[in-house]
C-alpha cells in the first residue's frame, strides 16, 4: 500500500511539473487550464469500501476490529516474513 501511495505521490509531483514547464510556454489561459486540472486530479481519493459481515445479525453501530503481525513461513525458495491478518466484530 505504502507503494501505491508513493507512486500516486509520484505521478501527481510528475503532472505538477510538466504543468510548472508548459505554463511558461503556454498563453496565461492554457496555462490556468493545465494547473486547474492539476489541481483536479490531486483532489481525487481512493474510494471508501464498507465492510458487512455475512452470516452474523448485527447492530449498526457493530465496528470490525482486526489485528496484523508478520509471521515467518518457510518456503522452498527460503524462509520469509508474511503479513498476516484476524478481524472479528465487536457488537
Amino acid at each position: 500500500m505504502a507503494n501505491a501511495t508513493a507512486k500516486t505521490m509520484f505521478g501527481l509531483s510528475l503532472a505538477a511539473l510538466i504543468g510548472v514547464v508548459l505554463a511558461g510556454s503556454l498563453s496565461p489561459a492554457a496555462a490556468q487550464d493545465a494547473d486547474r486540472s492539476t489541481r483536479q486530479l490531486a483532489a481525487q481519493r481512493r474510494p471508501h469500501i464498507t465492510i458487512h459481515p455475512r452470516h452474523r445479525h448485527l447492530s449498526p453501530s457493530a465496528t470490525r476490529h482486526c489485528t496484523a503481525w508478520l509471521a515467518v513461513e518457510h518456503r522452498p525458495s527460503g524462509t520469509v516474513l508474511t503479513p498476516q491478518k484476524r478481524c472479528w466484530w465487536v457488537d
